[in-house]
């Protein structure tokens, strides 16, 4: 039997929905909340603000102005109150802490600058000879007088320290570092007295 789908009978259709609400638009909620915002910080604000004191000229007005007697004088001004002006104490606190210096310690300080000093640049510290021995190679290429130095620390432990130097004063030690310092690497700055 055939079936004649032209003429089916359809499933009833439901009924259509209702139109939805308007809906307030966002500018409209922004709105509303800045002016109640503002409407808040305004009442702040008034709460904070203390009242002036209105003057009573009006009411003295429709009184019958009263004779002055002699004792009777004019009301005399508040006096302002004005802040006290900062003390500043401590002029009189460096006079009373001055120390005199005898003139003893500059002869001593003299002979400290006479004993001999020496100073180097540590460049690095390693575990193992190989890796100190790779660095001191490329310190002597950038024409720089580097050696290692043996140090035993922590009971035992054996170091090996990259040193430049030794430089007697402190301007060639500079020039040394800054070398170093264009060349990316860092040292640590030693300061040692001589043997002699």
């Amino acid at each position: 039997m055939t079936r004649d789908y032209a003429k089916k009978k359809r499933p009833p259709t439901k009924a259509k929905k209702a139109a939805p609400k308007a809906q307030v638009p966002w500018w409209v909620w922004l709105f509303i909340g800045s002016v109640l915002g503002a409407f808040i910080s305004f009442l702040v604000y008034l709460a904070g603000v203390t009242p002036t004191p209105q003057p009573q000229a009006p009411a003295q007005a429709t009184t019958s102005p009263a004779p002055k007697s002699a004792t009777e004088q004019a009301p005399t001004p508040a006096p302002e109150q004005t802040l006290p002006k900062p003390r500043f104490d401590f002029y009189k606190l460096l006079q009373e802490s001055e120390e005199i210096v005898p003139a003893t310690e500059p002869a001593e300080i003299e002979t400290n600058v006479s004993t001999p000093v020496e100073y180097l640049l540590q460049v690095g510290s390693f575990r193992r000879a190989a890796d100190a021995d790779a660095l001191r190679a490329q310190l002597i290429l950038l024409n720089l007088d580097a050696h290692t130095e043996q140090v035993t620390i922590r009971g035992g432990e054996l170091w090996h320290r990259v040193v430049v130097g030794p430089f007697d004063n402190q301007s060639r030690m500079a020039k040394a570092r800054s070398t170093l310092v264009s060349n990316r690497y860092s040292a640590l700055v030693l300061k040692r007295k001589t043997d002699s």
